[in-house]
């Protein structure tokens, strides 16, 4: 085999086939794959940046089986169109795009990615590829949690400013998108935050008021003034605040959550107050190729311009260069504390 066919027909990748704990040394491993061919609704993507969240930690964690060949996370990207299928209208070569990619298929953490062009978006122009990494995945999942889920009406900001929504954990990944969507829309934003940083982050994002989640949220918000509030968005330990979450929602209101239960939900404690419950699951559109998938597109497309205009802005705290098994290790231990503010971005990005 020549030299330059290997370069072209094989791509590097990053991945895992044990369930092991990231301190391991194979816990992700670097291997070679055939370079995939854009069909359909699909793009080649040349991945420039990617950025890690939770779930990457949760599927890299969870299981037991060891796998026949290894599996690709990362669910966050910036990259470049190399190619395109028959079926592309979105997009052309060379266009530079941001998605967080689907579930059933191989992740960001390789050197090129296959995309359905329904689920991506053009990547902000103002802002740096290392920037633009960190936003897709938390932009689609606060985006709909709110604005579908929850049904607030973004545009109607003079009725929004006469309600309250609570984010439980705002200066998470998603809380600190969720946090400036809110407040773009009008809405009286109470985001919970224990530490002096966190406390910081959030209020520098547009949170109105602050509430410790280390003590009672009831107590907490009801000391603020509010005996309830008309929405409430779950980012972390849905069980521990479930019952704190059904004293506190007002008659007829909403809750969302994008974390899943250990244990029953008691959803009888909403019967009397009428209240809606909804999950948000980023992956749904995708996963079951709905009707109405290419609204991931035109989210993406919105969040770019929101980006731009700069009424939100990038939630990136960390960047690690080059994108390798070491970085994305030490990535993956960041999110493992649970204390990350903000987003980690691993770049192939010369720094500057």
């Amino acid at each position: 085999m020549k030299e330059g066919t290997w370069m072209t027909t094989m791509m590097k990748a990053i991945g895992f086939k044990e369930h092991l704990p990231i301190e391991d040394n194979n816990s992700l491993l670097e291997f070679a794959i055939p370079k995939p061919v854009a069909k359909g609704h699909d793009l080649l993507v040349r991945v420039e940046a990617v950025s890690v969240n939770p779930v990457d930690v949760g599927v890299r964690k969870s299981g037991h089986s060891k796998l026949q060949q290894p599996k690709i996370i990362g669910w966050d990207a910036v990259g470049v169109v190399e190619e395109s299928g028959k079926q592309v209208t979105l997009f052309k070569k060379g266009d530079r795009v941001f998605y967080a990619g689907s579930f059933k298929r191989p992740g960001s953490n390789s050197q090129y990615q296959l995309v359905d062009e329904r689920i991506v978006g053009h990547a902000p122009q103002t802002l740096t590829v290392d920037q633009a990494a960190a936003m897709p995945l938390t932009s689609l999942t606060a985006w709909e949690a709110l604005f579908e889920q929850l049904a607030i009406d973004p545009q109607a900001r003079a009725a929004n400013r006469a309600k309250t929504l609570l984010i439980i954990n705002g200066s998470g990944g998603v809380g600190s998108i969720a946090v400036q969507l809110a407040h773009w829309a009008g809405l009286k934003v109470i985001a919970s935050a224990s530490r002096p940083e966190t406390i910081d982050w959030v209020t520098s994002l547009g949170a109105d008021q602050t509430v410790n989640h280390r003590k009672s949220l009831v107590t907490e918000v009801r000391n603020l003034g509010y005996k309830y509030v008309d929405f409430i968005l779950e980012l972390n330990d849905l069980d521990g605040h479930w019952d704190e979450m059904a004293e506190l929602i007002k008659p007829s209101g909403h809750i969302a959550s994008i974390t899943e239960n250990h244990h029953p939900v008691n959803l009888r404690k909403l019967t009397q107050k009428r209240a809606t419950f909804a999950w948000e699951w980023m992956y749904t559109k995708s996963f079951y190729q709905t009707p109405d998938m290419i609204s991931q597109h035109q989210i993406l497309e919105q969040i770019a311009a929101l980006l731009d205009q700069k009424v939100l802005k990038s939630t990136l705290t960390k960047t690690l260069t080059p994108i390798n098994v070491r970085n994305l290790k030490e990535a993956h231990q960041l999110i493992e504390t649970n204390h990350m503010i903000g987003k980690v971005v691993i770049s192939n990005q010369p720094k500057h």
